[in-house]
């Protein structure tokens, strides 16, 4: 990804995070375990708690029982094709940056360095930590802040984990309002986090105002034969809908948080969340590599992918396309502010993928489709810009006539010159029913 991209507001270094996260609260819990939790991967502030004494970790036989909710439709994927040290799609994720120990006293310096996250020319993802020849440490940090952002359904990912003390892999979200609206209140959710010194235990944890840091609420699971998850791939997952989440192992699940579950603080996973992948070097809680800690560490990602499991939304995904069979695009899957919507040879990538948003909003790479400049005269631009609540992002669409109209401005999504082109830019114009304002919608 380039590197120059700007984040959406000014962000500070990460303070949420240290790994000690305590059992659920709620009078009625009924985890697989009475485990001790163990919080958040990567970056954000907190300090350590104290274990319980009597904790244990969940461990479930393939017969124990399985996660809930039946995968649905994939709604969003990267398998990772590619020729080996080729970069990870920038349409899908972005990188983050940066040696100031996020709020953990890492050690590592994340960088856009292909050594550091690359394709393996396999099918995998290769997050790579290093030690460098002057003795400091390099890893990468993914993100899809930006690029995908979703609320409720499975959030899956197949991963072969590194190994060695003080070596950190996780795969987890934060909600879409952050940093605008600060941690923990903006929410986080642990799918799969892992520290060397325990080869055989993953953890799963959410983070919210009054459940935070070390204070964090989830559970741990044991690999049942006891062996280290390093020894192969598997796959961590949370079904996610708006009043449970269920984490599970190799489709096992092994704990369930409700709002029950929080002792009366607020539940704030209720809105779209962001993915997060990353090694980290050192923290708080995994303690810092030692003589037995072997370099270069890989984290292998052979899938990350997101099924709508039934859990309803409100918000379809997918293309937009034309009567000729085209679909409305993102120019160039460029993702700053200005760049164009257009029509193209639908081609399956993320630039084509629209999100009916239940608030009038049209979203792609977590940007709406905006009418240039507030505009509300007829041949007026329209583009992708940071979603602001203006009417110039608002669109209703009628299944009757297949228009999708701008109420501020009264004039439907059109294509310039009556035209539907390969690359014809797209405006608004005066409703007239033509060919070139008829859409198609995900429903």
């Amino acid at each position: 990804m380039d590197p120059t991209i700007a984040p959406r507001s000014p962000r500070l270094p990460r303070t949420p995070r240290s790994r000690r996260p305590r059992a659920r609260r709620g009078p009625g819990a009924t985890v697989l375990s009475a485990a001790v939790a163990v919080l958040t991967a990567a970056g954000l502030a907190a300090q350590p708690g104290a274990a319980l004494a009597d904790a244990r970790p969940a461990q479930a036989s393939p017969s124990s029982s399985e996660a809930q909710a039946a995968p649905g439709d994939l709604v969003w994927s990267d398998e990772f094709e590619g020729a080996a040290g080729s970069a990870p799609d920038p349409a899908k994720w972005r990188h983050e940056t940066g040696d100031h120990g996020w709020g953990n006293e890492e050690l590592q310096n994340y960088t856009t360095s292909r050594d550091n996250s690359a394709l393996d020319g396999n099918g995998h993802l290769a997050i790579t930590a290093r030690r460098e020849s002057d003795g400091s440490y390099t890893s990468a940090r993914m993100t899809t802040q930006d690029r995908f952002e979703r609320a409720y359904g499975r959030f899956e990912a197949r991963i072969r984990i590194p190994e060695g003390q003080g070596i950190w892999p996780a795969f987890w979200m934060l909600g879409d309002n952050f940093p605008d609206t600060p941690w923990p209140d903006s929410g986080e959710i642990d799918i799969m986090e892992n520290i060397g010194r325990e080869p055989h235990l993953v953890h799963g944890t959410v983070h919210g105002p009054g459940y935070s840091g070390g204070e964090g609420i989830g559970s741990s699971y044991a690999h049942p034969q006891g062996w280290a998850f390093a020894d192969d791939f598997h796959v961590f997952a949370v079904d996610w809908t708006p009043d449970a989440i269920t984490w599970s192992v190799d489709g096992v699940a092994f704990q369930t948080l409700t709002p029950a579950d929080l002792g009366g603080d607020r539940w704030v996973f209720d809105h779209p969340f962001f993915m997060i992948l990353n090694v980290a070097v050192g923290g708080t809680w995994p303690g810092y590599p030692d003589e037995t800690t072997r370099f270069p560490q890989r984290m292998l990602v052979d899938y990350v992918r997101v099924y709508d499991n039934g859990t309803g939304s409100g918000e379809a995904v997918g293309t937009i396309t034309a009567p000729t069979g085209i679909c409305v695009d993102v120019a160039g899957a460029d993702t700053a502010n200005g760049t164009p919507i257009q029509v193209a040879h639908c081609n399956g990538n993320q630039a084509q993928q629209w999100t009916m948003a239940a608030d009038g909003t049209v979203r792609a790479f977590g940007k709406c489709m905006d009418v240039a400049g507030g505009g509300t005269t007829a041949g007026t631009d329209v583009q992708l810009w940071d979603c602001n609540g203006t009417g110039a992002q608002t669109w209703t669409y009628s299944p009757d006539t297949r228009e999708l109209r701008n109420p501020q401005s009264g004039m439907c999504l059109d294509g310039r010159g009556g035209s539907l082109a390969d690359g014809t830019r797209l405006q608004i114009w005066t409703c007239n029913g033509a060919q070139n304002q008829q859409w198609t919608v995900p429903a």
